[in-house]
């Protein structure tokens, strides 16, 4: 066996998180003692939203390279390291059944904590309230993506006057936000994107779509068939979209019972981040077994893994808020983007509590402050 070791320092310092590099037949048990032992539960479920990508790879580093891929369930769970307990990272999409991950949390109380973006959270807090209590990606990574070959786009306002078709995936509400803002107009809109880049091979880029800046400008560059030429792109926090993409939850009213815990295990989350961005490749080459065991997901290769970390870290994707932190909420910008989404999902009928403060949704009490990228550009 190759065994290669991922270790990575967790809250006080004097647990690490280690594990082996290679195959297992079956999830090793929790040893029952260690830093989390009769605290969190035995194994901490997180709930993702997606596939297994480098942008939700902090959840992943927590089992590291030798976890055991479940095709079935859509999961992938190991110890964490020698805290005495396990972890099962679940994928989401069409693993949730067609379901937001707030309302499956609410299903299953086996879920510990749920990936989760703030404009999710505000639209969920009338029937699944959830506390965020890590944001382990600093900015959205989301895009719309062009061909500059079709057309020439400078900036936000250069989108709409291009009255090019926008391709997307029905229910974002950042495409809401971008209609309002006079980024793009409604009559662009077009509802029908499948994840893949049909379309918009087929048309030879007449149509824009959404996309992640971590992923598809290289995957459409290098691999994609039939384009593997350079796109555009404009990333929607750059049009002042401030709601942050990945808020780690728990169910709000867990919060007391879960807090001896969150004490000990958030730390930990901000220390996965730093040390997957640090050193991705051997959980880089566990997203790619899972990716090839667990069918029907988003085509994932080594080169784009590595080029999705390079670009996380430039664009500052991953990286510490205003201060020299990375994985805290800022206050103000959960406020801003409080007021950004409820005039638009109460636009769309939706219920949504009046006066949210961000303390509804978030809590920095479990953060360590001390933890942060020590290289910010």
């Amino acid at each position: 066996m190759n065994k290669r070791v991922l270790a990575a320092a967790a809250v006080t310092g004097s647990v690490l998180l280690t594990a082996a590099c290679g195959g297992g037949a079956s999830t090793p048990k929790p040893t029952g003692q260690g830093a989390l032992a009769g605290i969190c539960p035995a194994t901490v479920v997180i709930q993702t939203d997606w596939y297994a990508t480098p942008e939700r790879a902090a959840a992943y580093q927590l089992v590291g390279p030798n976890g055991t891929v479940d095709v079935k369930k859509g999961a992938y769970s190991g110890p964490l390291g020698d805290t005495g307990v396990n972890v099962e990272v679940r994928l989401g999409g069409p693993f949730l059944g067609g379901q937001p991950v707030p309302a499956q949390m609410y299903q299953d109380n086996s879920i510990t904590l749920g990936l989760v973006p703030t404009d999710e959270q505000v639209r969920a807090k009338a029937k699944f309230p959830l506390t965020g209590v890590f944001a382990s990606l600093e900015k959205n990574p989301q895009i719309v993506m062009w061909d500059p070959a079709s057309y020439t786009v400078n900036s936000w306002k250069d989108v709409a006057a291009t009255n090019a078709p926008i391709l997307y995936s029905e229910g974002k509400i950042y495409m809401d936000y971008l209609v309002a803002d006079g980024d793009v107009k409604k009559e662009q809109l077009d509802a029908s994107y499948d994840g893949t880049p049909s379309r918009f091979v087929a048309e030879h880029g007449r149509v824009m779509q959404q996309g992640y800046v971590s992923n598809e400008p290289y995957r459409w560059e290098h691999d994609v068939k039939g384009w593997q030429k350079p796109t555009g792109h404009l990333l929607v926090a750059d049009a002042g979209y401030e709601s942050y993409p990945h808020a780690w939850s728990i169910r709000s009213g867990e919060l007391d019972k879960l807090r001896p815990c969150l004490q000990k295990l958030v730390p930990m989350l901000q220390q996965a981040e730093i040390d997957y961005v640090t050193n991705p490749e051997p959980t880089n080459q566990a997203l790619l077994r899972i990716a090839q065991t667990i069918p029907d997901g988003p085509p994932i290769s080594a080169a784009g893994n590595t080029s999705s970390v390079a670009v996380q870290l430039k664009e500052k994707i991953v990286g510490n808020g205003p201060d020299a932190t990375l994985g805290n909420f800022d206050p103000d910008r959960v406020a801003r983007a409080i007021a950004q989404v409820t005039p638009l999902l109460k636009a769309r009928g939706q219920q949504v509590p009046d006066n949210l403060a961000p303390t509804d949704l978030v809590t920095n009490e479990f953060i360590d402050p001390a933890k942060g990228l020590k290289q910010q550009g």
